[in-house]
């Protein structure tokens, strides 16, 4: 991990402690909200301990606040879009999407390539999450299930189950990720077809209806 990296986590403690108090939420509070244990938080607010990928993203949600702005990222790349990539301590690279606190959030990953006989840390959390693969091969632990993912293919699950991604020997990947609080789902709509014509209409159908 290169200096500016741990800098940047390193001031993520202080931070988590000024939104926990300034949203008058206890430590017990928090810790069911994104299932990450007190100790734990005390730990990171301390700064004793520096954040994971799998815990920042809970603590974004429970504060209501996007990813870069939890950790203060510096701005890169194009200045018209001013995207703040994350570098995490195990070289994943997470780029925000969006820039609204609350609702779904939406994120690019690049993992890098991994080994096949890797022992996933499965995780869980409160939440949802749509991922869909743009590059590479995408291996993803869910509970009881070890599925590889390739390009065009997509998964989604409530964030409560065991989980864990990465790459494969094959090479680094890249991935959307949709997450969302429990409950909230996506609303897929596609063209409908015509009866008549075999031709799609204008008209859409939402996949709940």
């Amino acid at each position: 991990m290169d200096d500016s990296t741990k800098r940047t986590l390193g001031a993520v403690g202080p931070r988590l402690k000024e939104l926990r108090q300034r949203r008058d939420i206890t430590l017990t509070d928090l810790a069911e909200r994104t299932g990450i244990s007190i100790s734990t938080l005390s730990r990171l607010e301390a700064g004793l301990r520096l954040p994971t990928l799998e815990q920042l993203l809970p603590l974004a949600r429970a504060y209501g606040v996007t990813l870069d702005e939890l950790v203060d990222a510096p701005p890169t790349g194009d200045p018209r879009v001013n995207m703040r990539p994350l570098a995490t301590t195990d070289g994943t690279t997470i780029v925000p999407l969006t820039r609204r606190p609350g609702g779904i959030q939406a994120y690019k990953f690049i993992l890098p390539a991994g080994r096949d006989d890797d022992r996933p840390r499965l995780r869980t959390h409160e939440g949802y999450d749509w991922a869909f693969v743009l590059n590479g091969r995408l291996r993803l632990v869910l509970g009881r299930h070890d599925l590889i993912l390739e390009p065009g293919e997509a998964a989604e699950f409530d964030t409560r189950t065991p989980h864990w991604f990465g790459a494969t020997s094959s090479g680094p990947v890249e991935f959307l990720s949709l997450v969302g609080k429990q409950g909230e789902r996506a609303h897929v709509r596609t063209a409908a077809t015509s009866r008549s014509t075999g031709e799609p209409s204008s008209d859409v159908r939402d996949d709940d209806d």
